[in-house]
């Protein structure tokens, strides 16, 4: 099993950015996919962002479309959320997430995920 542990969040102002990384333990191999989702107080949690390990294809949300940018670094097992003209509308506790199933699933849906990090705080001030 992989273990998940994100990184980088803190307080900006909006129109700042803010560099997210999710640190992996254990092997990731194949084409696994890993997703960034967000989830504000009183929400469900979304869809932010994801990358296929193998293949390096992004995904994004139309939200995010445009100021975000997920990466990964194969030598570090580790993949990057770089969040640029943060929004008011982007505070949120944001998860790392992998689907290890290498079944090639929906990277949009929760339910294809199967670990998943803490967490971390994203405030914006305006």
């Amino acid at each position: 099993q992989v273990q998940l542990v994100e990184s980088g969040g803190g307080l900006v102002q909006a129109g700042d950015s803010l560099r997210l990384a999710c640190a992996a333990s254990g092997r990731i191999f194949g084409n696994i996919a890993m997703g960034w989702f967000r989830q504000a107080p009183g929400k469900e949690r979304e869809f932010v962002a994801a990358i296929r390990w193998r293949t390096l294809s992004t995904y994004y949300s139309d939200s995010v479309k445009g100021r975000f940018t997920v990466s990964r670094d194969n030598a570090e097992n580790t993949v990057y959320l770089q969040m640029n003209s943060l929004k008011p509308e982007d505070p949120a506790v944001y998860y790392c997430a992998a689907d290890l199933s290498n079944l090639l699933r929906s990277v949009y849906r929760t339910q294809n995920y199967n670990s998943w990090g803490q967490g971390t705080q994203v405030t914006v001030s305006s």
